[in-house]
């Protein structure tokens, strides 16, 4: 009898275990607020990129680029709610919600608006604002099927203002930048390549202390 209920108890806690253990790896699995990581653009291969080099037309901004460069450190993005708003660091990124994308050397956001992108004269993408701060213009909504943002999700960035998607395009800049791609907006996203993932990054989990200077765990990629 006492073998009979020892073996029932072990096996409820290994039930138990494998279900924690199963939950954890489906919440880790998200992208979530305070992500740091790179975007790729799976059609072209290459991943968002920006730097401290200016468009010598159209708005003047900071330029946004694709690179296939995977160890490039000027390609990370952190992932914040919406201008005025917060999300918890951790929380899993709701699909449809209003995301946006600060670069983590020049702390510019993501952007865009009604200029024409220098190559191939679609709506212009930038990086605008200081510290993080800009305007609405800064607004994508993530635009997946699910539930929320899964790390293996293939989805389109939708700008709020303009309805336009981003877009890697397949034209290359010459110098000082040479080689990188053009980035742009579309209105219709079917014959473009607009479908991102998100690559190499930091991952950080809701179910961790607040701290997350000290005490957050996370994964890298």
């Amino acid at each position: 009898m006492l073998d009979t209920s020892f073996s029932k108890a072990y096996l409820l806690c290994c039930a138990t275990l494998i279900l924690i253990r199963w939950t954890e790896s489906k919440n880790v699995e998200y992208v979530t607020c305070g992500t740091v990581a790179k975007l790729y653009n799976i059609d072209l291969k290459v991943r968002l990129h920006s730097h401290d080099v200016k468009y010598g037309a159209g708005s003047g901004q900071q330029s946004v680029t694709g690179t296939d460069l995977s160890e490039d450190i000027n390609s990370h993005w952190e992932i914040k709610a919406q201008t005025g708003k917060h999300c918890k660091r951790g929380e899993p990124i709701k699909c449809g919600s209003i995301v946006r994308f600060t670069h983590l050397t020049t702390k510019k956001n993501l952007h865009s608006h009604l200029f024409s992108s220098p190559l191939s004269g679609n709506q212009e993408v930038s990086a605008y604002g200081n510290d993080g701060i800009g305007d609405t213009g800064d607004h994508w909504y993530a635009d997946c099927s699910g539930d929320y943002w899964e790390r293996d999700d293939d989805i389109r960035l939708k700008h709020v203002d303009t309805g336009s998607y981003l877009m890697a395009s397949s034209l290359s800049y010459g110098r000082p930048i040479n080689g990188q791609k053009e980035i742009a907006a579309v209105k219709n996203p079917g014959p473009f390549s607009t479908h991102w993932r998100v690559k190499e990054g930091i991952f950080i989990h809701k179910d961790e202390p607040n701290d997350f200077h000290s005490d957050y765990l996370h994964t890298e990629l």
